[in-house]
Order: C-alpha cells, then sequence, then structure tokens
C-alpha cells in the first residue's frame, strides 16, 4: 500500500515556497524529468507532499508557461470552447499552449463569464435570453444585415467533436497550435 500524502503531517513544509525549494524542485525535473511524483519530495530533498510538487511544477515553475494577459484571440477561443465542450478545462487547456487549466478556469470564473452576462449572452448555454431573442426575431430592433441564417441568438461555432472508442471526444477545426 502506497503511503498518503497527509500521513506525515509533523514532516511536511506547509504555505508558502520559499526559493529555495522552487530551486531545488525545478533542479531536480530539469534533470530527471516529470516521471513519478509519488517519489520525488524525497528525492529532490523537499519536505512537501507529491501532490503539492506536482501541482508547483505544472501551475508556477514549468519553463513553457505563458504568463499574463490573456490576448483578445485567447478569450475568444476559450468562449467557443466553453460552448462547445462546457466546464472541461483541461481540453481547453489543451488547446492554449502555455495555460493552464486551473488559470483558464480562474479566468473564465472571474472574467469571461460576466463579460457575456454584460452583452445579454447566458454563460451557462451560450445564448441570449428567451425574451431577448425573441424580441429581436420579432422585428423589433433588429437589423436584417446582422441576421445569420444560424439565428442571432445562437454562437457560430465551426467546430465540431470527433470521438473515439478509447479516449474521450477531442475538438476538431481549431486552428493548429
Amino acid at each position: 500500500m502506497r503511503k498518503r500524502c497527509g500521513d506525515n503531517k509533523h514532516d511536511m513544509n506547509k504555505g508558502s515556497w520559499s526559493k529555495e525549494e522552487d530551486r531545488k524542485l525545478t533542479d531536480y525535473v530539469t534533470s530527471h524529468g516529470e516521471g513519478c511524483w509519488a517519489t520525488l519530495p524525497q528525492a529532490a530533498g523537499l519536505l512537501r507532499c507529491s501532490k503539492s510538487c506536482r501541482e508547483r511544477w505544472l501551475n508556477y515553475l514549468r519553463p513553457n508557461l505563458k504568463r499574463g494577459n490573456f490576448a483578445e484571440d485567447e478569450e475568444d477561443l476559450i468562449i467557443r470552447l466553453h460552448a462547445l465542450l462546457g466546464n472541461r478545462w483541461s481540453l481547453i487547456a489543451g488547446r492554449l499552449p502555455g495555460r493552464t487549466d486551473n488559470e483558464i478556469k480562474k479566468y473564465w470564473n472571474s472574467h469571461l463569464k460576466k463579460k457575456l452576462i454584460n452583452m445579454g449572452i447566458d454563460p451557462n448555454n451560450h445564448r441570449l435570453p428567451q425574451g431577448i431573442s425573441s424580441d429581436i426575431n420579432s422585428g423589433s430592433n433588429y437589423d436584417e444585415e446582422s441576421s445569420s441564417s444560424a439565428g442571432p441568438a445562437d454562437l457560430n461555432l465551426n467546430l465540431t467533436i470527433e470521438t473515439s472508442s478509447s479516449s474521450r471526444p477531442r475538438p476538431t477545426g481549431l486552428p493548429k497550435e
């Protein structure tokens, strides 16, 4: 039976990571690669649990992480993928190189959901509320040139899902990474 993360709580560091711990973790993963996270803390000389080490590396220390504000095209892609995939943040993150699923989820909940609500779009189904879409379809304040074949209440998503018997659905029709 393997040892659980919190079994030796008195031996573990908790809270903020020090620069020394970050250096030890980075040096170890750089030289040995991302392998068995269960044995990494002891092998790297860290008094942290394996989950803490894994999350620190994946969410903060990886060299290919993209930091800073989201670009407009990244926001648009997140909204389109959320309409297609829902809250499957790791699948969405797979289409945004250098962004983590946790970072995208936080950005969705703190910024993009509110942006859609302010635009009058329901963030759960990506449609205009029923009363608004019926007003639009009835002709009040509706410009014929702005209508589309999909209807004004629908987002135009040129994405499809391919499924295979051995894996989860994968989005296609997206720009190549």
